[in-house]
Order: C-alpha cells, then sequence, then structure tokens
C-alpha cells in the first residue's frame, strides 16, 4: 500500500498527518503505527492523527488520534493540526465540527492560528503533595508547581511520576509549571511518547485550568513551552470549568509518501 501524508507541528508538538477518507489505513496495526512514529527508523513524529468521514451528528469530520505506543486519547495541539489538514483538502474551510474520542469538538481559523474548543472540565483536584493538582482536559495530567521548570529533569521525574500508583492503571502526563504575572511557562512528560515533548495541548489547557483555580492567572491565560506560545480561554463556573478554547500557531512540515507492505 502506497501512504501518501503529510508532516504538522504546533508549537513543536509534531504529528503524522493522514487522508484516511477511505478507510483504508490499519489503525489497528500497533507495531505499523509505533514504526511510523519512530524518529530513527520512520517519519519521525509525537503521535499519528487519521481524517476521517464523520461519524457522529453535526460534525464535518473524524480525527483519529494514536500516540507513538499506539494508545488513545485525545490530543489538543494534533487536534489544532487535523483542522488545518481538514481545511485544506477542503478548499480552506474557515471552521469545522469534528469528532474525537472524547465527543465533539469545534475549530476554527483565527487569524494565522487555529483555535479549538475542549469538552466542559471538572474542577482541578489536589494532588499528590504540596504544590500539585490533576485535572483531565482529554487526558489527565498532574501539574506540578516548581519554581523553575527549566531546572528540572523532566525525563526522569516525568517518568516517576507518570507511574506513580494513584495513576493505574493508565497513568499520567505530567507537567512542571510556574504562573508569574498572569503567565504560565512549563514543560510536559507525555505518556505515550514516554519523553518530554516540546509542547502539549491538553497539557497547556491543564496548565492554565490549574492557574486560573489558583488565582494565579485569568482568562485569557498565555503558555510558553519550549515549542511557542498559546493561549487558553476558559470560564470558571460551579464544579469546573466550560467554554474552554485552545489557541496558538500551526504549520506543515513537508508532504512525503512510503510504501507499506501489506
Amino acid at each position: 500500500m502506497r501512504l501518501s501524508f503529510a508532516k504538522w507541528q504546533g508549537t513543536g508538538n509534531d504529528f503524522i498527518m493522514i487522508d484516511d477518507r477511505d478507510g483504508r489505513f490499519p489503525d489497528r496495526d500497533t507495531a505499523l503505527v509505533r514504526r511510523l512514529c519512530d524518529r530513527r527508523f520512520g517519519v519521525g513524529s509525537d503521535g499519528l492523527v487519521l481524517v476521517r468521514p464523520p461519524v457522529g451528528e453535526g460534525a464535518d469530520f473524524t480525527m483519529v488520534f494514536i500516540n507513538p505506543d499506539g494508545s488513545r486519547s485525545f490530543c489538543g495541539n494534533g487536534s489544532r493540526c487535523a483542522f488545518a489538514f481538514w481545511s485544506g483538502l477542503m478548499g480552506g474551510r474557515e471552521h469545522g465540527t469534528f469528532d474525537a474520542i472524547d465527543g465533539l469538538h469545534h475549530a476554527e481559523w483565527a487569524g494565522e492560528e487555529v483555535a479549538v474548543t475542549l469538552r466542559d472540565t471538572d474542577a482541578v483536584q489536589a494532588g499528590d503533595g504540596p504544590g500539585t493538582d490533576f485535572v483531565h482536559t482529554g487526558s489527565p495530567h498532574e501539574l506540578v508547581h516548581v519554581e523553575d521548570p527549566a531546572l528540572v529533569d523532566v525525563r526522569a521525574e516525568g517518568a516517576r511520576r507518570r507511574h506513580a500508583p494513584r495513576h493505574a492503571p493508565g497513568g499520567t502526563n505530567v507537567n512542571f509549571v510556574r504562573a508569574v504575572d498572569g503567565a504560565v511557562s512549563m514543560r510536559t512528560y507525555e505518556r505515550g511518547v514516554e519523553d518530554e515533548t516540546l509542547s502539549c495541548g491538553t497539557g497547556v489547557v491543564a496548565a492554565a485550568l490549574s492557574a486560573m483555580h489558583r488565582g494565579l492567572a485569568r482568562s485569557p491565560v498565555p503558555v510558553r513551552t519550549p515549542g511557542g506560545h498559546l493561549r487558553v480561554q476558559a470560564r470558571a463556573v460551579p464544579g469546573g470549568f466550560t467554554d474552554v478554547r485552545l489557541i496558538g500557531p500551526v504549520g506543515e512540515v513537508f508532504q512525503g509518501s512510503l510504501t507499506i507492505a501489506e
């Protein structure tokens, strides 16, 4: 099978994008997904995204996000890239609604950036120890407030926290966060990638909500990751947050094709 793809990134969080509207891609072939995402033996990415026909009522397309280890979740930056990719396939659509693993989301161009809605989020919970929060934003996230994220050994400390018993059996993403003067800086260890990534969309939203919960920031919250800057809008309501949006840049890196042995 000849596979055409595009490589996209959102603040350094990079993805293999596949137009799978014909449903031919073998998405249950975990070994294939791992090989494609491998940075030495494959294309290399933080995940693989399939754009498929809509499944649910009211959707324009379906986004299937697969982590490099074959697991699945919602992906904030991946969904922003998926919308931009789909928009191009459709001749430049300004907005659209898509199915994802956690339901319907809306996306639109905000100038040269892409904004995507996230589901309503439960209240931020106390985490494991002082200065630690937990919130689920489509993927589970632990937020560790530190003096300086740049000084954290993210690979070692993130792996330790990712597999902590309180997060069993699925584990969690881990974010090291600093909120100062209403803005957030952060670094993320992503489960599924099992390493630090330059940015994580659902982690950026989780960090912003944690800062809002602690009274350290107000919407819209500017967030700086190693890969770039994003913004998070949200409205606090009893029991959590609603009207959640993630906004930031996206860009195509390159296009390519390869042959997959069937």
